[in-house]
């Protein structure tokens, strides 16, 4: 520990470190449940790429665990301390350093927050689409690290497709260069990709290449209620066949619901089983709307509203900003999953999942990325009563066995760290797992990034 510190010291600011074990055990573990955290030697709060590199080849020569964090808002474990470890904190490192509206790219430091970035580029016309629920707090670095998605993935995709090339400090204090700048690129292998959802477990990732986006019209959003989630995934099985390209398409079923008018007494009726939001950023977006309506009350809908304006969209969307908060309300603590399945077997997805909450005597909400699949049961729970606790981590694996057997994945934008280990290799299967670990030697070969993460 002693020589540990005295080797930081030489290339860090004094203010880079941080030894109170009050302190640092704040920075022991993300947001996820369930996970196991140690306890770090010290947190380093680099500024630059050479404090990075410094802090990498200290942590290579004295064989010491590195593990890299954002703003720590994963559900997934990614983030959590091992004991003994370096933890690298990446915040300080929040530049925007370029941001180029002629060949739509931005350069950033890992630590600038995502909806900052977002209002950057907007001020030049541009539009950096991924958008986690998080994005007022969560940084870009994590967002890499865990190829996180959002709201409006359904058109605009996910966070690895806005990746255009990085800089990546490896293991032994190496600066790697991946990627490019332009808009088309193939030379070599896909290194960049590569480091997109690794988890931190392959390279500290210290300068990124974003790709923007024009900025798209000004959205508008309907709200359509069903008397059946299979009624709701009915609908949007009819939107995607048909075409419609929405910026938005969510889900939310009766006890997200419920739990939303409780929370904020929006005057849903109490009938309604499940509830799809859908909106359009096109250039006539009423339209659309009036279509996508359409289908929905052929797929059954009991009413369908469409908004008259931005404002009367914002109104119907906050239903679905407010989900995960209401849910949280409902009981001591949740556990959020994050299975993704195809877009033709939601409806039996949530209503596996409807089982499995009566099966384990829980209360299980589910909000949807309808649009690509990708669900979020929330299991609540009172994390007081060990039973209850169990039930809630025992229905957790079976939704994500639910998952698997669809036809589906473990996790759509969270990630696996610490919660899903195990799943991963189920996934996987022995031969991917054998490559995949084959790989992690290749860029760690001491493992001291980010261990006990993926595998």
């Amino acid at each position: 520990m002693d020589e540990l510190l005295t080797r930081l010291r030489a290339g860090l600011p004094a203010d880079a470190l941080i030894t109170d074990p009050d302190v640092t055990a704040s920075y022991a573990h993300d947001m996820a449940g369930f996970c196991e955290a140690g306890t770090p030697a010290v947190v380093a709060l680099p500024s630059t790429v050479e404090h990075v590199r410094h802090v990498m080849r200290t942590a290579t020569e004295l064989r010491v665990p590195v593990v890299p964090q954002g703003a720590r808002t994963g559900l997934s474990g990614a983030a959590n301390a091992s004991d003994g470890c370096v933890v690298l904190s990446l915040i300080r490192m929040d530049r925007i350093l370029e941001i180029n509206p002629v060949d739509r790219i931005a350069v950033v430091e890992p630590g600038v927050i995502n909806a900052t970035l977002s209002r950057e580029v907007a001020e030049h016309g541009l539009y950096y689409p991924p958008d986690p629920s998080s994005w007022e707090t969560c940084t870009i670095g994590g967002n890499i690290g865990t190829a996180s998605g959002g709201l409006c993935c359904v058109k605009y995709g996910v966070t690895a497709e806005y990746v255009l090339g990085l800089d990546v400090v490896l293991a032994d204090g190496r600066l790697l260069t991946t990627g490019r700048r332009t808009a088309k690129g193939v030379a070599g292998y896909d290194l960049t990709r590569l480091f997109v959802g690794s988890e931190g477990t392959l390279g500290i990732v210290v300068r990124a290449v974003l790709a923007l986006r024009p900025q798209p019209p000004q959205q508008l959003a309907l709200a359509a209620e069903f008397p059946s989630a299979a009624a709701a995934c009915a609908a949007v099985c009819a939107i995607m066949e048909r075409g419609h390209t929405p910026s938005l398409l969510e889900l939310m079923d009766r006890t997200t619901v419920q739990a939303v008018n409780k929370l904020a007494r929006m005057g849903l009726p109490d009938s309604t089983e499940a509830l799809l939001l859908a909106a359009f950023d096109t250039p006539d977006p009423a339209a659309d709307l009036a279509a996508v309506g359409e289908l929905c009350t052929a797929a059954g809908a009991v009413q369908v509203v469409p908004a008259e304006d931005a404002a009367e969209s914002d109104l119907l969307l906050q239903a679905r900003r407010l989900s995960l908060t209401a849910l949280e309300t409902v009981s001591s603590a949740t556990m959020i999953d994050d299975v993704c399945v195809p877009r033709t077997r939601l409806a039996e997805m949530l209503d596996g999942t409807a089982a499995i909450a009566a099966t384990y005597d829980l209360t299980i909400g589910v909000c949807v990325h309808a649009g690509d699949g990708n669900t979020h049961p929330v299991v609540c729970f009172d994390h007081t009563d060990p039973d209850e606790a169990r039930r809630a981590r025992a229905s957790f694996d079976a939704i994500m066995a639910l998952g698997l057997e669809l036809g589906g994945t473990i996790t759509g934008e969270h990630g696996v760290g610490v919660l899903k280990k195990e799943w991963l290799a189920r996934e996987l299967g022995p031969v991917g797992v054998e490559l995949q670990r084959g790989i992690k030697h290749t860029f760690d070969p001491l493992g001291i990034l980010n261990p006990g993460k993926l595998f």
